[in-house]
């Protein structure tokens, strides 16, 4: 009984405060900035079971229908100051569920908006590495999700950034994903920011028993979009570069090896989060295949270096020769190799060795 009355006044509670929240939201001025952070507060509820509904998150997307910049930076400064004001890890998990949603499928403007937010600095730009709501148990476990998921969120911006938007174009527009194409890509660094997005998914909290609660059911069912994105674009990559082996230098053979030792690392904890429903044994037998021929290519010109200092070195022990004609300890002159003002001449000194 008594634990039925602590859930209703947290209950109502919560109520309250989205009340507060709603009201001093509606007296803000200018009006138009009145609607913006309304929409906002309603999609970011205090309950922690439920994620926003589908009409309120369309409610915020909805804001991206006017083109005017302001009314796109506005939004995103509110959901912004929503997430980094409130002490709630349900209100933060709503906030970064609202903002991914607007990185993965909102209207450019709006992403174009999280992109170049003032606080963007890559990592960490989300300042939420230190979250922690202890208000109650299961509050301080999602605070553990709240810090994972703006890790992840964080993450797909910068490789929205870094791909100039390939990996969103790719579902809206073919004939922009053909002229991207056409571009030269710089494939190993392209490689190393995505397999570090999936780096970062592994990097999920161990209380995984927690996606029995719907709202982190939704946030893990959106981050596998995500992830299944993502995937797409490392697999395009890997064949490009299983089809180019013979033209990378060692360099690179050594840092794509490096990449596709860490993707393959995370496949175990890939299967465990979602459940086996990122499988795709295809794609890990393409990765598996790809790194096998980069290794094995970096193992011939491993070899042929080695093989190429070893006839430097004996090249140089092969200029002492011996010549009859020269009396014992005299220097003898001899061609080393043709420069550029004609044959290098090398001192030697004659044994005097009977």
């Amino acid at each position: 009984m008594a634990i039925d009355q602590n859930k209703k006044l947290k209950n109502l509670t919560h109520a309250l405060k989205d009340k507060a929240s709603i009201i001093k939201a509606t007296l803000s001025i200018p009006r138009r900035s009145s609607s913006i952070k309304v929409a906002v507060v309603r999609a970011t509820t205090h309950g922690s079971r439920n994620p926003p509904s589908d009409a309120r998150v369309a409610a915020v997307l909805a804001l991206g229908n006017d083109f005017r910049s302001s009314t796109a930076f506005a939004c995103i400064e509110a959901l912004m100051e929503r997430l980094h004001t409130t002490s709630s890890a349900a209100v933060a998990m709503k906030s970064l569920f609202t903002l991914h949603i607007i990185v993965i499928r909102g209207p450019f403007n709006l992403r174009d908006q999280v992109a170049y937010f003032p606080c963007y600095g890559g990592r960490n730009f989300l300042n939420l590495s230190t979250f922690r709501d202890v208000s109650d148990s299961e509050m301080n476990d999602l605070s553990s999700w709240v810090r994972w998921y703006a890790g992840v969120v964080e993450s797909n911006v910068i490789v929205d950034r870094k791909l100039d938007r390939i990996l969103y174009f790719r579902s809206r527009n073919c004939e922009i994903v053909e002229e991207q194409r056409k571009r030269k890509i710089d494939v190993p660094e392209e490689l190393e920011v995505l397999v570090g997005f999936v780096e970062r998914i592994c990097e999920v909290p161990e209380s995984l028993y927690l996606q029995k609660k719907d709202l982190v059911y939704e946030v893990v069912r959106l981050v596998l979009e995500n992830y299944r994105l993502v995937q797409r674009e490392i697999w395009v990559r890997v064949k490009e570069i299983g089809d180019r082996v013979e033209s990378l230098s060692l360099d690179e053979l050594t840092e794509l090896v490096g990449i596709m030792t860490r993707l393959e690392n995370c496949r175990r904890k890939l299967s465990v989060l979602f459940v086996n429903r990122g499988k795709n044994e295809e794609f890990w037998e393409l990765v598996k295949i790809t790194k096998g021929k980069l290794a094995e290519k970096k193992r011939m010109k491993e070899e042929k270096r080695m093989i190429m200092v070893e006839m430097k070195a004996n090249s140089g022990e092969s200029t002492r020769l011996w010549n009859p004609f020269v009396e014992p300890g005299q220097l003898l002159w001899v061609p080393a190799g043709d420069g550029p003002m004609g044959p290098a001449l090398l001192p030697l000194t004659v044994s005097t060795v009977g």
